[in-house]
């Protein structure tokens, strides 16, 4: 298959060339080569290439293309039904899908709408009902606005499942089936991911007629342009070797995942304490709060992003510089998206692993997927183990110091206690006392002795 060296070749529409140049694209990439003919020419394609290599433009842009004959300035909804579906595993993919595909389309009649949960159905029901052609969603909150029949898919004309296997992996399977079985019979299906595992090809041998497989890289492979480095520290190092990697390296924007949410804002609370300018994105987080988060470290506000794998998939961050792994992943596939988030579009980039002992199994499944050993390398964290810095030592040893010198100072400065002639004479018992004893001994006149016998049980009855 023929290489393109510029998106003029491909034979698109001139105002969607014209939005790609404006976007600053100028070479196509692989995928890009290799999967947009195919689109244009109506084939059913299984796109594999790793996460940063423009996979959305190469489903994006041809598709568009073939719906152009169809688009219309009408403002009435029945002239722009839903033509294109795209499902995406999480609301910041689809946002992020839908925000490109706007792009592409800016100068034409098309329209476009993002349907996720998490935030309130009636702006999505509106944007539906106004007509769009081209409809990015997560299957959940899809299949709410089916049943509420805000939006029809009886006309939709191509389907894509973008990242397939973390929808599989998220359990999307049976909403996928369901939404499917609602498209026409006759359509063009494509799926994109940057893994594909045998459980991917099963579901692509459902749904897809005669599919292209289209490979731009080694299966699961990691972007040669992203620099691998593994430290290994003990649990309770862990903080103190991200504050670190931080400080030596001087990273001012970085991405940092972890494995779960509870994790997650433990970690972020931690490095605010610290003096880092961080923030957290997770599953228990607001649409609206994952989107100001996610905004203000694109914008360079926020310089540490703490993020759950919730976050590993399909964001764009241009130029990020490094990734860390505060969690070695479950998944050794998600170690590969991780750390795709960085040397994207042929960037540098460095991505970085903090491992324990009780992570060397996760660590060696990564590096069997991947076909290659991690860099190991070594940290100073004598900080880190409760040694002082000199300046805060002798700060504290001319401390104790002072504090035992006042002590020595304040027992001298004591007053004496005067003699008590009572402690240096012999003792002498008292005449009073003796005379106390012996009444004491001898029972009082008129008194009757105690009936200890009634007292213990016994007497008489």
């Amino acid at each position: 298959m023929s290489e393109y060296h510029d998106f003029d070749h491909f034979g698109l529409d001139p105002r969607i060339v014209a939005a790609v140049k404006a976007m600053g694209y100028t070479r196509p990439t692989p995928i890009q080569s290799k999967a947009i003919p195919l689109v244009l020419r109506g084939r059913d394609v299984m796109g594999a290439a790793q996460t940063g290599t423009g996979k959305t433009a190469g489903f994006a842009l041809p598709i568009i293309h073939r719906l152009l004959p169809q688009a219309n300035t009408s403002a009435s909804p029945a002239r722009h039904p839903v033509r294109a579906l795209i499902l995406a595993p999480t609301r910041e993919l689809a946002d992020q899908v839908a925000e490109n595909v706007r792009m592409y389309i800016a100068g034409t009649p098309l329209r476009c709408a993002t349907v996720y949960g998490g935030v309130d159905m009636e702006p999505q029901t509106q944007a539906l009902r106004q007509g769009a052609e081209i409809v990015v969603a997560t299957p959940g909150r899809l299949l709410d606005h089916l049943q509420q029949k805000n939006t029809s898919l009886s006309q939709v004309q191509a389907v894509v499942l973008d990242e397939a296997d973390r929808m599989l992996d998220m359990g999307f399977l049976p909403d996928i089936s369901r939404i499917l079985n609602q498209l026409p019979r006759e359509r063009q299906s494509l799926m994109f991911s940057a893994t594909f595992s045998e459980e991917i090809k099963k579901l692509a041998a459902n749904f897809l007629r005669d599919p292209v497989l289209v490979e731009v890289a080694q299966r699961n492979a990691a972007a040669d342009t992203v620099q691998q480095e593994l430290y290994r520290v003990h649990e309770s190092e862990k903080t103190a070797a991200l504050l670190e990697l931080l400080r030596s390296r001087g990273l001012r924007q970085v991405l940092v995942f972890v494995n779960t949410k509870i994790g997650c804002r433990r970690l972020a609370r931690e490095l605010v304490k610290n003096g880092v300018n961080a923030d957290a994105i997770h599953g228990d987080k607001s649409q609206d709060e994952r989107m100001k988060a996610l905004e203000g470290f694109k914008q360079g506000t926020i310089d540490v992003l703490v993020a759950t794998d919730v976050a590993a998939r399909g964001l764009d961050i241009a130029e990020l510089p490094a990734v860390i792994n505060y969690d070695v992943p479950y998944a050794p596939e998600d170690y590969v998206h991780r750390i795709g988030r960085t040397g994207r579009a042929g960037a540098s980039g460095l991505a970085m692993t903090l491992a324990t002992g009780a992570e060397d199994r996760a660590v060696a499944a990564i590096e069997r997927l991947i076909k290659r050993p991690i860099e190991v390398k070594t940290l100073d964290l004598k900080r880190g183990r409760g040694e002082r810095p000199p300046r805060f030592r002798e700060r504290a040893e001319a401390h104790g110091r002072s504090a035992a010198a006042e002590r020595r100072h304040a027992v001298a400065a004591a007053p004496r206690p005067t003699a008590d002639d009572i402690f240096s004479k012999p003792y002498e018992p008292a005449a009073a006392g003796k005379a106390a004893e012996a009444e004491e001994q001898a029972p009082a006149a008129g008194k009757k002795p105690a009936k200890v016998a009634a007292l213990l049980g016994g007497g008489k009855r």
